[in-house]
């Protein structure tokens, strides 16, 4: 299933598009945004593989949506009333371009486009993510990547426009999601115990109250109460006396 959100200025058009989403088992609507700044936070911390996007929006247009966030690659399907744009669209490398008023049956065309390129992705990501012992992220210095083994990781932090990587002794900001990192560790070593930490199981070294120390790091790190009953639940199991 292909999770989307709609990005429209306009409450009628993000009806339509609602009721024809709904209406198709294989697409999970998971937000609607009639702000796109609110949908660019939105993406920060949620999986979406597919962007409904209007062009014409005020002060943020959807072609500067697309620019704002071209380092992930999403999949979009502009929508406008003006045909103009297209060209534009093409040139950015969407799915494919919708003139409103959408009428059904040319939805239905895009979505099965963007159906074919959501599987292959999800093909070649969970083959990846199968067979890699690391993964290469885009820093935020300009054309620089970084490759980074998951066994060097002690712990993941979310921040404002970036997530920090602590591996190995060295602190990398990576331009991805804690969504998207979280999905490329293995879950029985990672496990996320707050909104904006992610910390690697077998570097625990002790819990201090509703603090966590890991091995070789100075600052401990608190446990949300939101992820508190799994994180103890996990740990409990390699208690000696957990009574």
């Amino acid at each position: 299933m292909a999770n989307c959100i709609i990005v429209d200025d306009e409450a009628p058009a993000i009806e339509v598009l609602e009721h024809y989403i709904r209406s198709i088992s294989e697409l999970n609507l998971i937000a609607t945004f009639n702000k796109p700044t609110e949908a660019i936070t939105f993406l920060n911390d949620h999986h979406v593989d597919l962007i409904f996007l209007d062009i014409n929006m005020p002060k943020i247009s959807g072609i500067e949506f697309i620019k704002a966030v071209r380092h992930k690659n999403y999949n979009f399907i502009l929508t406008t009333a003006y045909s103009e744009f297209a060209s534009t669209g093409f040139d950015l490398d969407v799915v494919d371009y919708l003139i409103k008023p959408i009428p059904l049956p040319r939805f239905l065309q895009a979505v099965t486009k963007a159906q074919k390129i959501i599987s292959s992705q999800h093909t070649d990501y969970n083959h990846t993510s199968a067979d890699s012992s690391y993964f290469i992220v885009k820093t935020q210095f300009k054309s620089q990547m970084i490759k980074v083994y998951i066994n060097d990781i002690d712990y993941i932090e979310g921040m404002k426009n970036y997530v920090a990587l602590h591996h190995n002794g060295n602190r990398t900001l990576a331009l991805i999601t804690m969504k998207d990192v979280e999905e490329r560790l293995p879950k029985n070593r990672f496990m996320r115990i707050q909104k904006s930490f992610i910390i690697a199981l077998d570097k625990v070294i002790a819990i201090n109250g509703n603090q966590v120390v890991l091995k070789g790091i100075s600052c401990e790190i608190s446990i949300g109460e939101t992820y508190k009953k799994q994180f103890l639940e996990t740990i409990k199991k390699n208690l000696i006396n957990p009574n």
